[in-house]
């Protein structure tokens, strides 16, 4: 099964703020046509982001999805060609053992940096980012890996890891 979904109520009202009707409006992911590989990101609300300035953008989606395979989110051409609007880590690596990960259920952000000379303005329900899914493969000589995730991306290390 491979599907988008959003976050809980109680994860929405974590991460971005509590307005019941806002969670019902926003929408999932979806191809703008036929032959898209890509499945677009919409925003929720209105953002800005200042010539120089670093933004993360909740999505409120989770996805679920085969265990090997691998959701590589990117920023859509057009804000790069036209803007000089950035993913702060160029590709989104989002592993299948993040859905329902116990810290935040598996909500994917997107962190753009504004590399241009003028303000990027967003609107509400308009596509900024684009996901992909796609297979990957293994070593066959890999050792056996026991650790299970705990957690998601931008939490510290502990000094032992």
């Amino acid at each position: 099964m491979r599907k988008f979904e959003k976050i809980s109520y109680e994860q929405f009202k974590k991460d971005i703020k509590e307005d019941k009707e806002l969670y019902e409006e926003y929408r999932l992911p979806a191809r703008k046509t036929k032959y898209s590989a890509g499945y677009d990101f919409f925003a929720i609300e209105d953002f800005t982001i200042k010539p120089g300035e670093i933004k993360k953008i909740p999505t409120g989606i989770k996805s679920i999805y085969p265990e090997d395979e691998v959701l590589m989110l990117f920023v859509r051409s057009s804000m790069g060609f036209k803007w000089n609007v950035r993913l702060c880590n160029q590709v989104g690596v989002i592993d299948s053992d993040f859905y329902n990960n116990p810290d935040n259920e598996g909500h994917m952000w997107f962190a753009f940096q504004n590399e241009g000379d003028k303000d990027f303005v967003m609107k509400k329900g308009e596509a900024f980012g684009q996901g992909l899914f796609m297979k990957y493969y293994t070593v066959d000589n890999e050792e056996k890996i026991e650790k299970e995730r705990t957690g998601w991306t931008g939490k510290p290390r502990k000094k032992e890891e």
